[in-house]
């Protein structure tokens, strides 16, 4: 079945970067994730009951992948909201790229002690 994910994901992938999609879904992880959001997102990961998935994002070892319904439990209304005002895409469409590309993304913007950011 992963073999079938990866290859969707990676399908994906190649299209949103055709469309300039993951462009878009880069530049906007770039402004979202600072030290306070993803301190943020960890505590609303562990209410959603994801916190084991996040937590592997943060430092060093294996990025647990998230399903676009997982991280739609994750984020809330608001957020959603945000990311289709700030793209101009609707959410069927960025938030399936970004399941793809958050584990990444808050991997490379964590330390490598595996602790999330601390807020000043």
């Amino acid at each position: 079945m992963s073999g079938i994910f990866n290859d969707v994901m990676g399908k994906l992938s190649d299209l949103a970067g055709a469309a300039g999609l993951s462009e878009q879904v880069h530049s906007y992880l770039a402004e979202l994730l600072t030290p306070a959001t993803i301190t943020s997102l960890m505590t609303q990961a562990e209410q959603a009951g994801l916190g084991d998935k996040v937590r592997s994002w943060i430092g060093d070892g294996h990025n647990l992948p998230i399903s676009t319904d997982e991280l739609r439990s994750l984020l809330s209304n608001q957020q959603v909201q945000a990311m289709v005002d700030k793209t101009g895409l609707p959410a069927a469409t960025i938030l399936p790229v970004l399941a793809h590309l958050l584990p990444e993304a808050v991997n490379t913007q964590t330390p490598a002690a595996g602790e999330a950011p601390k807020t000043a």
